[in-house]
């Protein structure tokens, strides 16, 4: 291995600087060198058009600041198994032998996963390094820790204006199948209630449940001052259990159709709910905040952070993680591990497992809902109670999302 090329795919997150960094640095101590193939799957199919790739010499790697989100690479959403071009695969490989690059060390999620499994599988050189902000793949991801630091501090600011204006307040956060973010983000930040894929939501249930931290916080204040905050993941089902797609678009390369608005869709539920509820009037009375045919009813807001909660700084955790498997993506192509996904790189020993567990979807424990129902928290459903276990163990390391 002399040559490597370092490519991120799918969207951006915290920690993925951190990747190219770690499999730059390693490189270089290794005599190697490491080149940016720009703009993820589509920058490597036109790699053989490129007329010149970035090299990573000592100098530009200062460039690259691991505590900075994005990808100094940067992404796309390119599946190269629908690229209608029957020769893709020997493109590709013109491609690389054009800038002599041996292999490829690719950060990116499931999606990305499954196209470095058929990269591999055509003969092309390839470590994975997971990432992704949804926490849904087996092993932990870069993006994960800091999503959650960006959310809970979102949360956490909302709380001024939702008390400055007595609002319920919704917060619709990204995670379409999988709900780790807005869950651990949710819980961090105090939020009333959080709602996520995994759980189909009892409206009734979920509204009996913001009906009475809001009115109660209301009432306490000696300001008559309160809010209630309800987070939701983008993947948000109903009691029927099905996705908020909107079936009106095509969907990308990789089969996903674009969502229709889960935080509005909550907002409607809460607004039908308070408007047919005869004790609202009532409490708007008593706290001095009814005004007839003008201000009847509390305000229900939604609030979208969207792609604030990718973008701006990584974590600690995912700059430190980043490296890590950077560093040890390098390690296995050199050592003729090819086609597989980093797990860890801790003590001298370098974790891996085939990309096809990896990308496993992964998803929020019952149990972990169950625990933090009995602390209050909602998760639009009758809160289930379980029974603590325990068990001790020796030599293992404690994972903690």
């Amino acid at each position: 291995m002399r040559n490597i090329g370092i490519i991120t795919s799918g969207g951006d997150c915290g920690g993925l600087n951190g990747v190219i960094k770690g499999a730059a640095l390693t490189c270089l101590a290794k005599g190697m060198t490491a080149y940016i193939i720009p703009n993820g799957y589509a920058g490597l199919y036109n790699l053989v058009d490129l007329k010149a790739l970035t090299k990573l010499t000592k100098e530009r790697i200062e460039e690259i600041e691991v505590f900075i989100a994005g990808s100094e690479a940067g992404n796309s959403r390119v599946k190269i198994s629908k690229i209608k071009d029957e020769n893709r695969y020997a493109r590709i490989k013109e491609g690389l032998k054009k800038f002599q690059i041996d292999a490829l060390v690719i950060a990116g999620g499931d999606d990305t996963g499954s196209v470095v499994a058929d990269l591999a599988s055509q003969g092309i050189p390839c470590v994975h390094a997971p990432k992704t902000m949804d926490l849904d793949l087996m092993p932990y991801s870069v993006g994960g820790d800091s999503t959650i630091n960006r959310i809970t501090e979102q949360l956490r600011d909302l709380r001024t204006t939702g008390r400055t204006h007595n609002r319920i307040i919704v917060v619709e956060v990204f995670g379409r199948y999988a709900g780790h973010t807005a869950f651990r983000g949710g819980v961090a930040a105090d939020a009333d209630a959080v709602l996520i894929p995994e759980i189909p939501v009892n409206f009734d249930v979920l509204y009996k449940h913001i009906k009475e931290a809001f009115i109660r916080r209301v009432e306490q204040s000696d300001v008559l001052a309160g809010t209630a905050i309800v987070v939701v993941a983008e993947g948000l089902r109903d009691a029927s259990g099905g996705e908020l797609v909107d079936m009106t678009g095509e969907p990308d390369s990789f089969g996903h159709r674009k969502l229709m608005g889960a935080g509005r869709y909550v907002v409607k539920q809460l607004e039908d709910r308070v408007k047919a509820d005869p004790e609202i009037k009532a409490f708007m009375k008593r706290t001095g905040q009814f005004v007839d045919g003008v201000y009847e009813i509390p305000e229900v807001r939604e609030i979208r952070p969207s792609h604030l909660v990718r973008c701006g700084f990584s974590s600690s955790l995912d700059s430190n993680f980043g490296l890590e498997v950077g560093s040890a993506a390098v390690e296995l192509v050199t050592a003729g591990t090819v086609g597989v996904t980093v797990v860890s790189y801790r003590g001298g020993t370098i974790e891996y497992m085939d990309v096809k567990d990896a990308i496993v979807q992964r998803l929020v424990d019952p149990a972990d809902v169950a625990l933090f129902e009995s602390l209050g928290v909602s998760f639009g459903r009758e809160p289930v109670k379980t029974q603590a276990k325990t068990k001790k163990v020796t030599g293992t390391p404690v994972r903690v999302y």
